[in-house]
């Protein structure tokens, strides 16, 4: 078995178990939560395979199954299954372990914030491809949510977020050569800022938000419009 392949499968499995919990019940949300990573791919997919062609990012064969679908490794394909996964499963529970809506009352402000100083970086570089697309399109996303979406829920996805960051430099650190003599996923530095957390490109950072927040969105949408909900019990 390949060693992108554990990566994917270590990810998804304490969440995939968990979802079972007789509280949370979160693999009753299924209906809702496959068809947003499906549409999520649709959007990330074709920009990997782009991006993987023209050289900005590329896979090491000696950590894959050597299964390529549409000139990405198979272990790609599930990349996008397994986190999404495991973050928006982590979104649900959090409902049920954290009654409060903390970042609630900035989470306006912040989106502002953030798509200002991405729209800032992203013009500045139109050089850097990665960077430009990446800082550009979440900026694009998360200003669509500040003017036309107005979603309640973008400061518990925020808290979220930021706690998922803690796994994802171990899941992107053991992409990018963190434990292993050479990284799984090479980027062409050229291409992006150059700046590194540890083995990762900052622009990493940027992209998984931007994709946990497409999933989020779409599950959340689908959610509001299922004709029972189904949230965590509250325990009384």
């Amino acid at each position: 078995m390949s060693y992108y392949l554990w990566i994917n499968l270590l990810s998804i499995s304490i969440p995939l178990l968990a979802g079972f919990d007789k509280r949370l019940k979160f693999y009753r949300n299924w209906k809702y939560l496959f068809p947003a990573m499906l549409g999520t791919m649709a959007v990330f997919i074709p920009w990997d395979v782009y991006k993987t062609a023209a050289g900005v990012w590329g896979f090491n064969p000696k950590y894959l199954l050597g299964i390529n679908i549409i000139n990405l490794p198979l272990e790609e394909w599930l990349f996008f299954i397994a986190i999404p996964y495991a973050c928006v499963f982590t979104y649900h529970a959090f409902e049920y372990l954290i009654r409060k809506d903390f970042l609630g009352p900035v989470a306006r402000n912040l989106t502002l914030s953030l798509a200002i100083v991405l729209i800032g970086i992203a013009v500045s570089v139109p050089e850097k491809t990665y960077t430009f697309v990446t800082f550009l399109a979440a900026a694009v996303f998360l200003l669509l949510h500040y003017f036309v979406i107005k979603a309640p829920y973008l400061g518990r996805f925020y808290v979220m977020y930021f706690v998922t960051l803690i796994p994802f430099f171990i899941v992107n650190g053991a992409l990018t050569g963190m434990f292993t003599p050479e990284p799984v996923v090479w980027y062409d530095d050229s291409r992006n800022l150059g700046i590194r957390l540890g083995t990762i490109p900052v622009e990493d950072t940027i992209y998984g938000m931007l994709m946990l927040l497409m999933n989020t969105t779409i599950y959340e949408w689908l959610r509001s419009r299922g004709k029972a909900e189904i949230r965590p019990e509250t325990g009384s």
